[in-house]
């Protein structure tokens, strides 16, 4: 008798104001799915080395995106509790991305154009040599939770790939389905509506589907924002691949902060309630998220946590995106407490049956300078907390900095005299902190990440596993490869290599930087 066959998972939108399901989306992927929406964005890379209509796609999908605004941020409100406000920003910030990126694909500088003509005068002598970059292939990309556009189905990873040349596979957070679809849908659209395949973006759900996605033949690269675990179990399977690929990925972060004494001295106020003000954002569950802080002993620092209890106290409890986040950060909020010498000036955890109320913890920084129990306080903990450090000298920073894991973040906090003087030890703690992530920032809080140029997002291991940026106008350098064609005619050139240059792209010619023409 022949087995049943096995049903599909559905797949569930689920309110995390209550726990309940909201509808069915849509159902999970098996692995003969994957395959075939592999294959269907396989074959669409011919239709997107056209980089008119790629630039056009992303202004296109930006446009479509801000038109139905409403309908969109209603849906991804719904299934994230993430607040309207917060979400129009995102949404606003998500469709600048794409159309930053249709604005790099015009200028064409991200293809590296070098020419070196064949110089026979040279010893050795050189032959004529012309590089320049191309797109990897398929990418896959791993949505996040906590940004349901920027770093979903719309955001920078599938941005960059698109602006790259390259078709998107997106595999949907299980948070944020109905969204998903919404915005895949909407992709889709701007590609048919600019004479693309709809298939340079294709979704798909389920855990076994991510898995399966990252394995697959076609499969160039792999773009990932979410958890350590997560992440490394299929950074690990991209490694393991007959074909290795490049796998992006974008872990976890404690983001450590610095306050100087001077520092604590001459503003304790306006620190405390910009740490708790940061901490809190989002419920936490910011990827920028301050989650460790040392600050120093003594009336200054009292003065500081002073103003840190009042700013948190007045935060409402909230809805995190699940119940599973929830639980996890209660459960983690906990353990941390246990810990001998931890006190808690305002306990984090369950504000009701649905929600979290933030809150801080406190400990001597000597209880981190060496390995041991305490090396959980090093550990990010997803949600409204953070972990006070309480040093004496410039001793103890030192060696709690040496013991922290790599971040997308680190923060220095100065006084205005030692801003100013470079022999004020500032300079020493700057370059403490340099090694330890991607973005350093002095009298500022991390929160808050700027699509621009010059921006870097990601920084030492586990805050990501390849030292690219996954923000700003260099994301797009993960998802091509350089080529250099040598001796080659010149009507079997690509026309970005042929010395007429009839695209005019940027480029540098025997040694020499030349502007382009291109819009």
């Amino acid at each position: 008798m022949a087995a049943a066959p096995v049903s599909a998972a559905p797949v569930w939108s689920v309110d995390p104001r209550t726990g309940k399901p909201r509808e069915q989306v849509a159902v999970e992927a098996t692995a003969e799915e994957v395959d075939r929406e592999v294959r269907r964005a396989y074959a669409t890379r011919p239709a997107l080395a056209d980089r008119t209509a790629r630039a056009a796609l992303l202004r296109t999908a930006a446009d479509l995106l801000d038109e139905s605004g409403a309908y969109v941020i209603e849906a991804a409100d719904a299934e994230t509790a993430l607040g309207p406000v917060r979400l129009t920003g995102e949404l606003a910030r998500t469709t600048a991305q794409l159309r930053a990126f249709a604005d790099v694909v015009d200028e064409g500088a991200f293809l590296d154009v070098r020419i070196d003509h064949a110089d026979g005068d040279r010893t050795p002598p050189w032959p004529d040599l012309r590089r320049w970059k191309v797109p990897l292939g398929v990418v896959a990309v791993y949505s996040a939770s906590n940004f349901p556009f920027a770093f979903s189905v719309p955001g920078g990873d599938t941005a960059s790939a698109l602006a790259a040349g390259c078709p998107v596979v997106v595999k949907a957070h299980p948070d944020h389905p109905a969204t998903s679809e919404i915005c895949a849908a909407t992709l889709r659209r701007a590609a048919e509506r600019v004479g693309l395949p709809e298939d340079v973006v294709v979704l798909v759900h389920g855990f076994e589907a991510g898995v399966e996605l990252v394995k697959h033949p076609l499969v160039a690269g792999a773009g990932f924002t979410g958890s350590v675990r997560g992440g490394r179990a299929l950074f690990d399977a991209a490694a393991a691949r007959p074909t290795p690929i490049p796998f992006h990925g974008e872990l976890g972060s404690l983001n450590p902060v610095v306050i100087t004494e001077a520092a604590a001295a001459e503003r304790p106020e306006g620190l405390g309630a910009g740490l708790a003000g940061s901490m809190t954002l989002g419920e936490g569950q910011f990827c920028t998220k301050p989650g460790f802080v040392l600050v120093p002993d003594g009336d200054a620092g009292d003065s500081l946590l002073t103003a840190l209890t009042t700013a948190v106290s007045e935060t409402e409890p909230g809805v995190m995106l699940d119940h599973r986040m929830r639980d996890a950060f209660v459960a983690g909020v906990r353990e941390r407490a246990e810990l001998p010498g931890v006190a808690a000036p305002i306990t984090p955890g369950p504000g009701g049956d649905h929600t979290v109320s933030a809150g801080y913890l406190t400990v001597p920084a000597g209880r981190l300078a060496a390995e041991g129990p305490h090396d959980l306080l090093l550990e990010e903990c997803f949600g409204p907390v953070t972990v006070v450090a309480r040093y004496g000298s410039d001793a103890e920073i030192g060696a709690v900095l040496a013991r922290l894991p790599g971040n997308l973040t680190a923060t220095l906090h100065l006084a205005e005299g030692e801003a100013e003087d470079a022999d004020s030890g500032a300079a020493r703690l700057l370059a403490e902190l340099t090694p330890l992530a991607g973005r350093v920032l002095v009298n500022g809080w991390p929160t808050g990440v700027a699509v621009a140029p010059a921006q870097q997002h990601g920084g030492p291991y586990p805050a990501s596993t390849s030292t690219s940026t996954s923000v700003g106008a260099t994301a797009i350098e993960r998802w091509l490869r350089p080529v250099t064609y040598q001796s080659t005619p010149p009507a079997l050139l690509p026309p970005e290599l042929r010395d007429d240059n009839p695209a005019g792209l940027p480029r540098r010619v025997d040694g020499r930087a030349e502007a382009g023409t291109a819009p």
